[in-house]
């Protein structure tokens, strides 16, 4: 793939600002983290490049098209204090700490003890010290105010609830022109939120019980939502979703990869993406964005 691409691939570049010096980048840390995989075989399950074949090059761009996404947000990541906030088992995490970032994740993950183990695997490719990991929930610990300049949510957003209480802890240890960046599913998404029904009907918003905790906790049952309705969340709680960050990704369906060039697949996907209409709002499966905290 040209570099070219792989810059159109992120369409968005804060403040087109360079990459990070010697950085890790997202190719080789998926090349690893594969070999990882037949390592902690545990993680399979959730991260299927495994799996089927036929799958893998779908899968690929899928992953590779996120952690881009979070580079090219992170230009100046060594002097940025970083949430994770649902870090799950830690990848992103990882990915930064491989590049000299330091950022603290936060989860409720049943996988959590696999974190530690996960660390010991890629410490032989740079600091894991960098990565710190908590079990908690936000709204029993929300950090101190102005603690943070960056929040990362990612699949993450759409299972916090209550949401608006959550918008406010994120506002509130934010740093003045703080930022949120999150990666979700679309909800405008047709397929996705057929499926969804089906799964769930119209329960989207359930109570969970945490072992760890050993308490009930509310949680958003596969909550996704449009681009609209974030942007409307986030207005009211003192963030603005900046228009240039907004990318669509993943377009085709798997079935398309088994007969097509993925390279080829990608660059068509950049294309439709960059054209408003039904089939980006629709069709997409993936949606990020960044939201700037306001004053």
């Amino acid at each position: 793939m040209s570099h070219t691409l792989e810059m159109r691939d992120t369409l968005f570049i804060v403040a087109k600002k360079p990459p990070l010096i010697n950085m890790m980048q997202p190719e080789q840390f998926f090349e690893l983290m594969v070999k990882e995989l037949e390592v902690h075989s545990e993680m399979q399950p959730y991260y299927k490049f495994l799996g089927k074949k036929s799958s893998w090059h779908f899968r690929r761009n899928y992953f590779l098209q996120r952690l881009r996404y979070i580079q090219s947000c992170v230009a100046e990541g060594k002097s940025l204090s970083i949430w994770d906030c649902g870090s799950g088992y830690g990848t992103t995490c990882l990915f930064l700490a491989m590049n000299g970032i330091k950022t603290h994740g936060t989860t409720l993950e049943f996988y959590y003890d696999t974190v530690q183990k996960r660390k010991e695997y890629w410490s032989r490719y740079g600091d894991t010290s960098l990565f710190t990991c908590t079990y908690e929930n936000l709204f029993d610990h929300p950090p101190a105010a102005n603690t943070y300049d960056l929040i990362i949510v990612q699949d993450t957003l759409h299972h916090l609830e209550p949401i608006n209480d959550a918008l406010q802890i994120f506002n509130n240890c934010l740093r003045p022109g703080g930022r949120v960046l999150s990666i979700e599913e679309n909800g405008s998404n047709i397929i996705q939120r057929a499926k969804l029904y089906k799964y769930r009907g119209n329960k989207r918003i359930i109570t969970i019980w945490d072992e760890k905790l050993q308490k009930d906790i509310l949680i958003g049952n596969e909550n996704i939502r449009s681009l609209k309705s974030w942007g409307d969340l986030f207005t009211q709680n003192g963030f603005s979703i900046k228009e240039e960050s907004v990318q669509y990704i993943r377009y085709f369906l798997p079935v398309k990869y088994r007969f097509s060039d993925p390279a080829a697949l990608l660059k068509k996907e950049l294309q439709i993406q960059s054209t408003p209409g039904i089939r980006r709002e629709y069709f997409f499966f993936g949606l990020n964005f960044v939201a700037v905290k306001k004053g």
